[in-house]
């Protein structure tokens, strides 16, 4: 969607087509975890109503599945029928990682749909003792949704440092420390090893040797980029994880197709490294970059930023900026224990990383000084002048 409005803000008046798999129009994922469980009544927040999307003028082939991709034809199989492109924008995401060996009982559920939030939601209306497997940011903030509820919550986290990847060991410290505060255990280096219940989920078995009664189960073990059907298409996919493999303008290995979001490995050049991100932000941006480069190859500029996520647990804002791969880590505002911190990430003498809890007016800040690049010191001095100016 974003990258159906980029073009056309920009005069592209030429036929466009928006295949999507869900039969709803496209709609913002982040409350699905957070605010749309909380509230029955709640319906999801659509980029577009059918006016707006009547003015975009595009073509709309919802509750249809890319199956197919042919290069030499340009063809994207959908329904079992081609479809024909002069530029291919392939944003298809993320699906969850199912978990291995869990039996289809109801009351098992994974997150990432409205129509897996819609089932999640009715089952946590009844639900009183929820166990969230994978300690992840979906894991977390379905965790705050339920303790909301009332309910008693158990999460089940394999490694011994869930998020180390998005915040580091330090941030994972801090921020596990808020499970504690709103009573939900969270069970590091701990796996689920057996599901119990005939027709509906009932009880699990750690690998640690606890049994605990479940009547809900929430499996939050991370993603997988949505690429399946691109497998035999000969573009080039990443051997870890069969993401895209693109360049710094988001271009595959087919001058005529580009991707955006979940499934891209790129170049960053701000970073100095080669990523591949999951979250709203990133998605939001490089939609909008991967089309305009696409329609208009004359104006193509490289998608070059400062990594930006966030989320909410528990009435508390997260932010993170950068990276969390650095060789130091120091709280230049609060700690560990305290409502309000920040920690800003170090390698050599410049700042890579911020991570802020209930900082939200300074996170923005921080992250067009990692893009400058910033120096630590200047970093520090940044935090202290805007920590100072609101005490």
């Amino acid at each position: 969607m974003r990258a159906v409005q980029a073009v056309r803000r920009d005069g592209y008046c030429g036929r466009i087509v928006l295949i999507g798999r869900e039969p709803t129009f496209p709609y913002d994922r982040p409350p699905l975890s957070k605010s749309f469980l909380t509230k029955p009544d709640a319906g999801p927040l659509f980029y577009a109503d059918e006016t707006e999307l009547a003015a975009l003028d595009v073509e709309l082939r919802l509750g249809s599945e890319a199956t197919g991709l042919d290069l030499a034809s340009r063809t994207v199989q959908v329904d079992g029928a081609p479809v024909t492109y002069d530029k291919l924008i392939v944003a298809t995401g993320a699906d969850p990682r199912p978990l291995v060996g869990t039996p289809p009982l109801a009351g098992a559920e994974t997150l990432r749909t409205l129509h897996d939030a819609n089932r999640v939601r009715d089952a946590m209306r009844h639900a009183r003792n929820v166990v969230i497997v994978g300690a992840g940011f979906i894991g977390a903030e379905v965790a705050s949704s339920v303790r909301q509820l009332g309910a008693k919550v158990t999460i089940v986290e394999a490694t011994a440092t869930p998020l180390v990847r998005a915040v580091g060991e330090t941030g994972v410290d801090a921020l596990s420390r808020l499970h504690d505060r709103r009573g939900v255990r969270l069970l590091r280096g701990t796996s689920l090893e057996k599901t119990s219940g005939d027709t509906h989920v009932t009880a699990v078995t750690l690998s640690n040797g606890e049994t605990l009664e479940t009547d809900l189960l929430i499996v939050g073990v991370g993603a997988s980029p949505a690429t399946g059907w691109l497998r035999d298409s000969g573009l080039v996919l990443h051997p870890a994880d069969g993401g895209l493999v693109c360049d710094a303008q988001l271009r595959t290995s087919d001058e005529h197709v580009y991707a955006a979001g979940d499934i891209v490995h790129w170049p960053n050049a701000v970073m100095d490294t080669t990523m591949r991100l999951e979250n709203w932000t990133n998605a939001a941006e490089q939609g909008a970059r991967a089309a305009l480069n696409a329609v208009f190859p004359e104006r193509a500029q490289p998608d070059e930023t400062v990594p930006y996520c966030w989320s909410d647990w528990y009435g508390h804002r997260i932010q993170f900026v950068g990276t969390a791969d650095a060789e130091s880590v120091t709280f230049a505002d609060g700690s560990p224990d305290d409502d309000q911190l920040t920690a800003l990430y170090r390698t050599g003498d410049r700042a890579v990383g911020a991570a802020t809890l209930n900082r939200p007016r300074l996170i923005m800040k921080l992250r067009r000084l990692i893009a400058t690049p910033g120096s630590w010191d200047d970093a520090l001095a940044l935090v202290q002048a805007k920590i100072g100016s609101t005490r």
